[in-house]
Formats: C-alpha cells, structure tokens, sequence
C-alpha cells in the first residue's frame, strides 16, 4: 500500500497519523484497543462532537496494515496552525478547551494522558481538539499523566504573556515540549508568587520537579494517590486561574492603521474594489492576507473564497482580528502572528516535527497589501527576493506598491538615509516580472500607491 506517514505523529505508540492519495488518516494499534473502544463506547466521543470540543471521524478500511486495530479518517482542518502563532485569547481559549475536555472526559470515565498545545486547532472560529488517541480510562486514585504537560504548553506561556511579555510565546518555537517551569518561574514577575494558580501550578511546581529529580523519588510520586474529588478540584483551579489570566492589547500604531490618515476616502474605497474586483478574477478557494492588520481586506476576501488566513506582525492586530471574530461568530478566517522576515520555519526531530510556513501553502491568492515598502526599506530585503518567497507561496498575487513620496515612506526614510535608489516602480515591475505576470495595474485614486494582479510563471524543465 502506498501511504506517507505524518512526520508529526511518530511519537505515539497508541498509532499514527497517514496521508493517502492526498486524504489523511489515522492508523489505530491493538495496544490503544481498549481505550478507543471505551471512548466511542462510553458515548464520551458524541459528547465531545456534538459541543464541537473534537474533530468528528470516519471509521474506514484498514487498508491491509499489520498490527492494526482500526484506521479512522478524521475530519479535515483547513490549516493547522501552531501555538507560537496564536493571540493571547486564541493561546486562552485552547487552553480553557483542554481543560473542559478533561473534565468531561472524568464524567465518562476517561483522562486525557496528552495535553500538547499541538493537539488544538482552531476551526470556525474556534478552537477544536484532534487527537483523538489522547484519552485513556481513567484509573481511580491516579494522578493526572497530563498536568505538567498542561502547565508547560498553557499556564507558563499565558502567564508569561500576561505578566511579562507577550511575545514570550515565541519561546514554544525553542521549546517545542513546552516552556520548561524553572525558565517560567525565573522570568515571570515577583508579584505572580501571590496569585494563587501560578504559585502552585508554576513556582511550587518547578520546585518539587527539580525537589524530586531522584529516580526513587520519582518512582515514590507515581504511586501515590489521589482523590477523583481531588482532582477535579486542580482542574477547576488551574480553570480559574487560566480565566483571570488577562492580556490588553495596546492602541499600536499598526492597530490604528487604518483609522490614522493613510488612505483618502475616495482611495480607500477605489483599494477596496479594485482588490474585490482582482478576487472575483482569480476565484481563489485559499487567500493568505500577508501583513492583515485588523482583517479588514481578509474579509473581502472572505466574500470571495472559501477560507483566508489573516497574518499580522503586531500581536495587538492579531489579537483585535480574533476577539472581533469570536464576537461576531464568523468563520472560515483565521488570524496568525507572522513575521515575514522571519516566517514559521520547519522545527522538531530532523526540521519535520512542525511544518514550515512555504510547506503548509501554497494559497490561491497572496493579498500583499501596503507591505512591499516594509519588507524593502524596514527591512533591507530586495525586491527579486520578495518575489521569489512570494512566488513560493501562491498562484495569484495580488500587491500594492506604494511610491517613495507616500507619506507612509517618508516616514520610514525620516529616521535613516535614503540609500534605496533601487526602489522604484520600474525595478519592482522588472523583479517580479521574472516570476510572475503583470495581468493588471491600476492606479489606487487619489493616492500615491498601484495595486497589481500578478500570476505566477509555469516554469518548465528540459
């Protein structure tokens, strides 16, 4: 049988995720027979799905594999996304998920034994649980095999982004198990040692792991016991104490973009068609809105395709993108911290464990809107390289460009020497013209910025 195995799945023994003619599925070994059974059985799994806590799945042909209980095909997810590209309350919201899914699972019987950050996804809207081998029944008097992976990939990484920095989430792309406790406890603020969770949850916890690092002290903890009462007493603490967690995102100026003077009114709207217009043209089903600011062009995407990806370097834009997206129940467009100059890159055992950025694409449509001067001149990068990354990532491209006298600029070049004498719409055209096609350029009215449709070049070998 021809198949190719998820390289993000190899350390489960309970089975293993598998792409087949491009559908993925999930082979299911003997050796998790029992807890799978009882999950179904037990009617914990229709629970779950019917709050929409967990991702459905189909029961299918084992397709002949050895050593194999059932092979399931799990309902698709339009992008998987990763913790160290969430907002504050989408990092919340998973982490409050997990937390409901255990104690809805003690009620069947059954314990989650995984709680990775990885195993949440967000989809709709919302955030949704897919790793449907995480349950094990649940043993009266043990301990919860998960909780210091919870405090790991949850508490410490939103307490951090509470009370030190927000952009301390980006430690997950270093730590790919989890922020360890001691590093959290010695970064977090005085002041958290006298809120109640993270003292015990976070400061209290890291002391007794580095108390208890002898083997036979170990040995001692794994045998001891504790209440069913107990235990769902840490969970509604550690629920509480993730509930207070809070995160104001500041009035930035990538935030108020769009409210500053940018845009006239006549060329706001004129940008606003004439990029609806180049949509209907291109009929994408996937458009990746690169540096999205508060989502508003992600969604007139959305009106014209099935699914966009709204990424923005500014946590405040990301941030104000999701809540506006959890207040309005709107779905099919996800928000994502991106810094293009340094996108997502493949991470964990040989680069594969966590796509990269170029390998979960690529997007019909590229939406590169008031971008190009920010990637040119904020950051040095030459226009045939945009376009090669670029060219990496769609099959349509739709780009603004936005002459050095824009206002927006100036204000880049008033605080460095105008060393850019390659910036100029010839040479943008002339770079970009190597790898895509110009099928449209329209002048934005009233305004010193062109918006392009580019279509990618067929390359052909030989």
């Amino acid at each position: 049988m021809n198949f190719e195995k998820e390289n993000s799945s190899f350390r489960d023994p309970s089975g293993f995720l598998f792409w087949r003619e491009n559908i993925l599925y999930r082979m299911i070994s003997h050796s998790y027979s029992k807890h799978y059974d009882f999950f179904i059985n037990s009617g914990l799994y229709n629970q779950l799905v019917k709050k929409q806590f967990i991702i459905s799945h189909d029961e299918v042909d084992n397709f002949g594999f050895e050593k194999c209980f059932k092979v399931i095909k799990p309902q698709k997810i339009p992008f998987i996304s990763y913790p160290y590209e969430w907002a504050f309350s989408q990092f919340k919201d998973a982490a409050l998920l997990t937390l409901q899914i255990q104690k809805i699972a003690l009620e069947y019987g059954m314990t989650l034994k995984d709680c990775s950050a990885y195993n949440v996804q967000f989809f709709n809207g919302k955030p949704i649980f897919i790793d449907t081998l995480s349950f094990e029944i649940y043993n009266q008097g043990e301990l919860w095999i998960g909780y210091k992976q919870f405090c790991q990939h949850f508490l410490a990484p939103l307490a951090l982004m509470s009370y030190s920095d927000v952009r301390l989430n980006q430690l997950l792309r270093v730590y790919i198990d989890g922020i360890p406790l001691d590093m959290a406890s010695r970064l977090l603020p005085r002041k958290t040692y006298f809120k109640l969770s993270l003292f015990l949850h976070l400061h209290m916890h890291s002391k007794s792991q580095k108390h208890f690092e002898n083997k036979g002290e170990i040995k001692q903890i794994k045998n001891k016991k504790i209440s069913l009462t107990s235990f769902k007493g840490l969970i509604d603490n550690l629920e509480v104490g993730v509930k207070k967690l809070r995160w104001k995102s500041g009035g930035t100026e990538w935030a108020n973009y769009y409210n500053d003077d940018s845009y006239s009114k006549l060329a706001f709207e004129d940008k606003k068609n004439l990029v609806s217009s180049f949509l209907c043209i291109c009929k994408p089903k996937v458009v990746w809105d690169l540096g999205s600011n508060d989502g508003y062009f992600s969604r007139v995407a959305k009106k014209q395709s099935e699914f966009v990806l709204s990424f923005d370097v500014d946590h405040s834009c990301v941030e104000n993108n999701y809540l506006k997206i959890k207040d309005k129940k709107e779905i099919n467009i996800l928000p994502l911290f991106l810094d293009l100059t340094n996108p997502s890159s493949g991470i964990g055992w040989a680069h594969n464990e966590r796509m990269s950025l170029i390998k979960r694409g690529p997007a019909d449509v590229i939406l590169a809107l008031a971008l190009i001067h920010h990637l040119s001149i904020s950051n040095n990068v030459p226009f045939f390289m945009i376009a090669e990354f670029f060219s990496n990532l769609c099959s349509n491209l739709i780009i603004e460009f936005v002459f050095k006298s824009d206002k927006k600029v100036q204000k880049l070049l008033s605080s460095r020497n105008d060393i850019f004498v390659d910036y100029t719409e010839e040479k943008f055209e002339k770079e970009f013209g190597k790898l895509f096609i110009i099928d449209i350029k329209e002048k934005i009215k009233d305004s010193k910025r062109s918006l392009y449709l580019m279509r990618k070049k067929e390359i052909f070998n030989g």
